[in-house]
């Protein structure tokens, strides 16, 4: 029996996934307890260690998240909307901290997952790192100090392969900016340019989306008004800062009460 924390890995075959197995393994508090594939995947059924290239380290891949997630403290979840809906009732009914990272959610598909918050902690964020926390708490003091003169946009850039747009990380800066003029995000939101658009509507939100290569993760937040602009920038050269961020969340979730929280809450900077 050890007592450092299990932590099964969804998506486990992903680059993300292969991250956070690594950065459980570097960890001297933390322990890999599964990892997680589709039913029908190549890897169910294979030792993850091999698999990633390495040596055999005991953890098999599986298709079955119930039975894994008996034998962990926290799941930690970079996947689709759907898969994590349903991996967060498991995690409820296991009572086991549910870490999500999953972006591009549904208004309905966020209720599942307060609702399976009653039962257990859940720690959902759209971005996991230090340094995207510390600019949403820098673009709300800016948003507020600025008034509507400054257009709002932000602009992020992902991999070619990424399929939500904004990013959830660009959606968590646009309620900052929202939430800093007093104002919701659903009513001002700007994202679908193209063609003739007319003019921006003053006191709107505007979104940019990127996508190419394989960026990691850039977001800038531009305050543009006339003869100036200011902007709050910051770029991800590698996603361990992602799985650190996690693998923190983790730690720190099981030590809390059932319910919703955020990076922010983590990290201290509430």
């Amino acid at each position: 029996m050890t007592d450092t924390v299990g932590i099964v890995v969804t998506g486990a075959s992903g680059r993300m996934g292969q991250m956070l197995i690594q950065t459980i393994q570097e960890n001297p508090a933390t322990h890999l307890a599964g990892a997680l594939e589709r039913p029908g995947h190549d890897w169910v059924g294979s030792d993850i260690g091999a698999k990633m290239g390495g040596a055999e380290i005991g953890v098999v891949v599986s298709d079955n998240p119930a039975e894994a997630f008996t034998k962990a403290q926290a799941v930690v979840d970079f996947t689709a909307p759907a898969a994590t809906i349903a991996f967060a009732e498991m995690a409820a009914d296991a009572g086991i901290v549910h870490i999500i990272g999953t972006t591009g959610f549904a208004d309905s598909d966020l209720e599942a997952i307060k609702a399976s918050s009653q039962k257990t902690t859940i720690m959902r964020a759209g971005n996991m790192s230090l340094g995207v926390n510390l600019l949403t708490q820098l673009t709300k003091k800016v948003a507020a100090a600025l008034d509507e003169d400054f257009d709002i946009e932000v602009i992020e850039g992902h991999h070619n392969m990424k399929v939500d747009a904004p990013s959830g990380t660009a959606l968590m800066l646009g309620e900052a900016a929202a939430e800093g003029r007093g104002v919701a995000l659903k009513e001002v939101r700007d994202s679908g340019r193209d063609g003739i658009t007319g003019a921006r509507k003053r006191g709107d939100i505007g979104f940019t989306a990127i996508r190419g290569g394989d960026i990691v993760g850039e977001h800038d937040v531009m305050f543009a008004a006339a003869g100036e602009r200011i902007i709050l920038r910051h770029l991800a050269t590698d996603r361990r800062v992602f799985a650190r961020g996690a693998i923190k969340a983790a730690i720190w979730g099981q030590d809390q009460a059932p319910g919703e929280y955020d990076m922010l809450d983590v990290l201290g900077l509430k």
